[in-house]
């Protein structure tokens, strides 16, 4: 199953100059810095941020208070230099030279694949940067303005050497000032966008598309309304997707998506798609709030990205601190679909780098936590094999703690698992069912494969009334039988 680690590329690489005190690009990464970013239990890494940037963008960052204050607010001592501005502020599909360029990003590449670890990079469908060369010569692929649009509306739309543009946006919050919105409805942007898919593809085993439910004819005609124009009849991606797939059979799309659109873009062609509600139930509600999430179709499950962090949210060592991170790490790693880990939270840095900055602060590592990740990655690849299966604890006799535990098993032909975590600060106790008949009436031994910890039990334990569990707060077990 698809696990993937996912890499500020331009922060990454600022902190490795600094630590071999010299300038490193992707093309000269040492090796022994690759099998860090690729441990076993990871097949993917996500070089985010690696296409050009915009100057443009840059100089509406550094005019916009609200930004330079959150730039403040991640690195106190904030130079103008510390600002590259936004990476999905794109200015052109084409590597940057700071990073190494197309060569250096091969180079990259090459190391990845002699470690059997595949290359995802990012596609912005929605919106691009002032000064990409669209504005200019393919006008008809973005959403244009007036003046007197401008002149009524000027955070709405933004006036370049090109002409007035609507500046891109989603329906729920105010336009992005630094980003020129596309046109989903247009023809040409249409067969853009599998131009540039396909030269990614070139470049990449797969692509993260932003904010991919943007693009949907339904989200894209409620977004903009009468200037939008009349729908084509084809959705977005079942246009784009499949003649991208017909140059690059197994190129791995992912979406960015959130407001419960994972099903509609799972069905329209991506292979996975983040799953934000299981973030935030994990982050806000209890644990049967995640059960109940949980219960939704193996299919469907499948095509998930759990993740506790990425570049949008806050660091988990910051909101899910001590155990409890542990406990909700345990969770989404040995759980059915893929898996997103965000470079440094296996280190437990707590402060997110606005994705603008090219430099973040120094943070000791948590070498405990670190131990920790290190042992829960390979075993997660080891389990997640097989048949899984969700569990329903059952309460003891005057002790109703058993709600707090979520339990899951995966079983295959030779080795079964249980995964038992305690999704709160208290102590909880339960009997789990689990699937396996077979093994009553035997002598079993199960290893923690995380604590090193070996548990004997009867065959009978194992069936019947079920297995006895009992975990501290954010206790957790992943246990091989």
């Amino acid at each position: 199953m698809t696990v993937i680690h996912e890499i500020n590329t331009l922060v990454w690489l600022d902190g490795l100059s600094r630590s071999y005190d010299r300038p490193v690009t992707l093309g000269d990464v040492p090796g022994e810095v690759w099998d860090r970013v690729a441990p076993p239990g990871v097949d993917t890494v996500w070089l985010m941020g690696v296409w050009e940037r915009s100057p443009a963008g840059r100089e509406i960052a550094l005019r916009d208070r609200g930004l330079m204050d959150s730039f403040r607010a991640a690195l106190p001592d904030l130079t103008e230099a510390d600002i590259a501005g936004s990476p999905y502020c794109v200015r052109d599909y084409v590597v940057d030279a700071s990073l190494g360029g197309p060569d250096g990003l091969a180079a990259a590449r090459a190391q990845l694949a002699a470690r059997e670890v595949r290359l995802l990079l990012d596609h912005v469908p929605n919106h691009v940067a002032p000064d990409h060369p669209w504005l200019t010569s393919d006008p008809d692929r973005l959403v244009r303005g007036t003046t007197d649009d401008l002149a009524r509306a000027p955070a709405d739309f933004i006036e370049t050497g090109a002409g007035v543009y609507a500046r891109g946006r989603d329906p729920y919050f105010p336009p992005w000032p630094d980003v020129v919105q596309l046109d989903a409805f247009s023809d040409a942007l249409r067969e853009a966008t599998v131009a540039t898919l396909v030269a990614i593809g070139d470049q990449a085993d797969g692509v993260r598309c932003d904010m991919a439910m943007l693009m949907m004819n339904d989200v894209f005609g409620r977004t903009w309304g009468d200037r939008a124009g009349r729908a084509p009849a084809e959705d977005f991606w079942p246009y784009v997707i499949p003649r991208v797939r017909a140059r690059h059979p197994g190129l791995l799309f992912v979406a960015e998506a959130y407001w419960d659109l994972e099903h509609a873009l799972r069905q329209q062609g991506f292979d996975h798609c983040y799953d934000k509600r299981l973030y935030d139930r994990l982050l806000h509600e209890d644990a049967g709030s995640v059960r109940a999430h949980l219960e939704a179709d193996l299919a469907h499950q499948h095509g998930l990205v759990r993740f506790l962090e990425n570049h949008d949210e806050p660091r988990a060592a910051a909101v899910l601190p001590g155990d409890r991170g542990r406990a909700a790490a345990v969770a989404v790693a040995t759980l059915p679909g893929a898996t997103l880990w965000h470079e440094g939270q296996f280190d437990g840095r707590r402060v997110r780098p606005p994705v603008f900055l090219r430099r973040r602060p120094q943070e000791p590592v948590d070498e405990p936590l670190r131990d920790f990740y290190a042992r829960l990655l390979p075993a997660a690849a080891s389990v997640r094999r097989g048949e899984w299966r969700l569990l329903t604890p059952r309460g003891l006799p005057d002790d109703d703690t058993h709600h707090h535990l979520l339990a899951w098993t995966w079983t295959h032909a030779d080795a079964r698992h249980l995964v038992v975590v305690n999704d709160s600060g208290r102590p909880a106790r339960a009997r789990l069912p689990l699937p396996w008949d077979d093994l009553g009436g035997r002598a079993c031994r199960a290893t923690d494969l995380l604590t090193g910890e070996v548990y004997d039990r009867d065959g009978d334990e194992l069936t019947g009334s079920g297995l006895f569990v009992a975990l501290a707060a954010w206790g957790c077990h992943l246990l091989r039988w």
